[in-house]
């Protein structure tokens, strides 16, 4: 598998799963969603929204078309469900298209950036930006499962092998 054809599957497991999730959440109240649990970003909704802000700052970071007006890697971005619901959708097609742009070369490319609440310029390969980017996704949603079982919704399986298509998309390429 190729570094191109990695990523590709990660977006492919990113798009599932935040589907996923968020379709679950929209069987929440909008009080149950903000309802603060103890988690790092307080509730479901909190930790949905730094989710896409985080995302937000590195498509931005790598030079993507998006705005991401944050001071604070807490703030909230969207209050109405409906609107993150719309942004989560559009920035999972945007991530989509631009892995899908890119080749082995682009992926080895250094790319430099700021943090948020720093001037100072940090520089990595673009394929150890997107590998944080999708762990750092991972790392989140499994609050979210946690969060979403302790208010009595069942999430279900959450592997990859268990992506609809996974099998196929994991076969090895002959010819």
């Amino acid at each position: 598998m190729s570094a191109v054809q990695y990523f590709q599957l990660k977006t492919q497991y990113n798009h599932w799963m935040n589907k996923r999730l968020y379709d679950l959440c929209q069987s929440l109240s909008d009080e149950e969603r903000k309802r603060n649990q103890g988690a790092f970003f307080s509730s479901i909704h909190g930790t949905l929204n730094h989710i896409l802000l985080a995302d937000l700052l590195w498509l931005s970071r790598l030079g993507l078309p998006v705005a991401c007006r944050a001071n604070s890697l807490a703030d909230i971005l969207y209050d109405d469900y409906h609107q993150l619901t719309a942004a989560r959708h559009e920035v999972d097609a945007l991530l989509t298209n631009y892995i899908g742009s890119l080749t082995d070369t682009d992926i080895a490319q250094s790319i430099q950036y700021k943090r948020l609440q720093s001037d100072d310029v940090n520089e990595l390969p673009l394929g150890l930006i997107l590998t944080h980017l999708f762990n750092h996704q991972t790392h989140h949603r499994g609050q979210l499962t946690t969060l979403m079982t302790q208010i009595g919704i069942e999430v279900g399986v959450t592997d990859m092998i268990s992506m609809p298509l996974a099998a196929t998309l994991l076969a090895p390429k002959h010819g």
